[in-house]
């Protein structure tokens, strides 16, 4: 099973910082946010990548390339050339990296690395976004309901910090918290690889508005409920505050390092889909 990892957009909307570095090469905590994403996925076992390259890409292939040199201490000796390194910092990983082209859009990146993938179930999501779900409980999940996609559905945080407050008084301030109400795609998908039946390589082919919305109407599209932490590096401020929860040691996708990971509640992602338990009759639970 590999993992496809979208990081060829423009990340536009992170302003002057994107016209040095593209958008998954951000960094938190003084890693790459692509790092931590795959960072994640390796904690779980899954450590075969494919990553889909193009604005910058060339800045993800050199990252890669020379790994060793982003990421340790070494001692270079400039008449030999021979480089000695301090600290062990090498990753047990196996990365393509695949330009899929300057303007194309998801549907035609995801298309273009078919010939990468060699197992029928595969996982992909976006160079952004970091979560704590429980990736084996996700592909479980996967392969119980068959269906054709799942998505990881995520709530995703407010806008404006949240005033707590007893009786006017104020307990405290929070900052960026979880929405209360409504669920969006946090990427974090697992599909068949029928799905790219559906695709072509055209430049202007979508993923989300056209895919997805097709075949969530023929109702092979699930959603895994995960109620627990999602942030994603879209604004400037974005990538503030993931830096200000490292620094002070609470980045909660941090699972490789003792962090928990969080299961959906069965309630919410049954084995079996079919089967409506009396608790999701109660709430009236529905499955995108």
């Amino acid at each position: 099973m590999k993992v496809i990892i979208l990081a060829g957009g423009f990340g536009s909307r992170l302003g002057s910082i994107t016209d040095v570095i593209p958008k998954p090469m951000i960094e938190i905590g003084g890693k790459p946010i692509l790092w931590h994403i795959m960072k994640t996925y390796a904690h779980f076992g899954y450590k075969d990548f494919v990553i889909c390259l193009g604005y910058k890409g060339n800045i993800i292939k050199d990252y890669f390339y020379n790994f060793a040199e982003h990421n340790c201490d070494f001692t270079v000796n400039l008449e030999s050339n021979k480089i000695t390194y301090h600290n062990h910092c090498a990753e047990d990983w196996n990365v393509t990296l695949v330009d899929t082209g300057l303007n194309t859009l998801k549907g035609g990146r995801i298309k273009r690395i078919e010939k990468y993938l060699d197992d029928d179930v595969n996982m992909l999501t976006y160079g952004d976004g970091v979560c704590n779900v429980d990736m084996n409980d996700l592909v479980r999940y996967h392969k119980e309901h068959g269906k054709m996609v799942t998505v990881t559905g995520v709530r995703p945080p407010s806008m404006f910090g949240e005033i707590l407050q007893e009786k006017g008084k104020v307990l405290s301030f929070e900052e960026k918290p979880q929405a209360s109400k409504g669920f969006i795609n946090g990427g974090f998908m697992v599909f068949n690889k029928e799905m790219l039946n559906t695709l072509t390589e055209d430049a202007d082919c979508d993923f989300e508005f056209n895919t997805l919305e097709k075949l969530a109407a023929e109702g092979q599209v699930m959603t895994y409920l995960h109620r627990a932490e999602w942030e994603c590096a879209d604004t400037v401020r974005d990538v503030d505050h993931l830096n200000k929860l490292w620094k002070n040691g609470e980045a909660f996708w941090k699972v490789w390092d003792g962090r928990e990971s969080v299961k959906a509640k069965i309630t919410e992602n049954p084995k079996n889909p079919a089967e409506k338990s009396k608790e999701s009759d109660k709430s009236k639970k529905s499955y995108a």
